[in-house]
């Protein structure tokens, strides 16, 4: 079987597809017409973030039987023009949990002290102690839009620093957020409840534009938002 590599991939990811017996070929930084032309050839594809398998891609993958995607989400896939072909699109959802977990609870330091405002203050030789005070993350609330792998990492690691933990998820159960030591709400509650809101949510019809200015109105003045997922996610203009 001969798969194409179209993205950057970690060397030890492409001797575990060659140790498997597959043909590997590597091919990065193709235009969507030349990804077309040869994608006819091939029985599997590994991406990642760049490489977008559109209706027409599909269309010309007569032998393609699966996508693999590096990562998790799967926005850049048309995933009913693959499934319409027959073709398996298949997604690595742990493998960057700890990583963007740990990338959020910094970013949530990061906001709660104003590191960054801080450290460029402190280069141009001031000395604003007051200015830069921040807040503390102990007994605020942390919203988490999204409860998945990430979603339930982070709510861990908070809960570490003290703090209270709602989400909202439309497939929370009652048992997991018991289970968690967290609160389960309609996400308005969580918008208005929420000192830091973190998103956790895959880039869907669903959830493109979820933090707009209808939203933005309901929080708390001064609320941090911070979103690890899809830049879709939020209106950047409303925000």
């Amino acid at each position: 079987m001969k798969v194409l590599v179209s993205d950057n991939l970690s060397p030890k990811g492409i001797n575990i597809l060659k140790k498997a017996g597959l043909k590997v070929d590597i091919k990065v930084g193709l235009r969507p017409a030349e990804l077309q032309q040869i994608i006819g050839n091939y029985d599997g594809l590994v991406i990642r973030s760049a490489t977008k398998v559109t209706s027409d891609i599909i269309s010309s993958a007569k032998k393609l039987k699966v996508v693999g995607r590096a990562g998790s989400g799967l926005d850049n896939v048309d995933i009913t023009a693959a499934t319409k072909q027959g073709i398996v699109v298949m997604n690595t959802p742990g493998g960057n949990t700890v990583t963007t977990a740990e990338h959020t609870v910094a970013l949530l330091f990061s906001m709660a002290r104003q590191i960054p405002q801080a450290t460029a203050s402190m280069k141009e030789g001031k000395w604003e102690k007051k200015k830069f005070t921040g807040v503390e993350l102990y007994n605020k609330t942390l919203g988490i839009i999204g409860l998945g792998n990430i979603g339930t990492h982070v709510a861990k690691m908070a809960q570490g620093v003290g703090m209270n933990i709602v989400a909202y998820d439309p497939f929370l159960s009652s048992e997991k957020a018991k289970a968690l030591g967290i609160k389960g709400v309609k996400l308005d509650e969580l918008i208005k409840k929420s000192d830091f809101i973190t998103l956790h949510t895959p880039l869907t019809d669903e959830t493109r534009g979820l933090i707009n200015t209808e939203r933005i109105a309901k929080m708390k003045n001064g609320v941090r938002i911070i979103s690890s997922a899809r830049g879709g996610i939020v209106d950047e203009k409303a925000l």
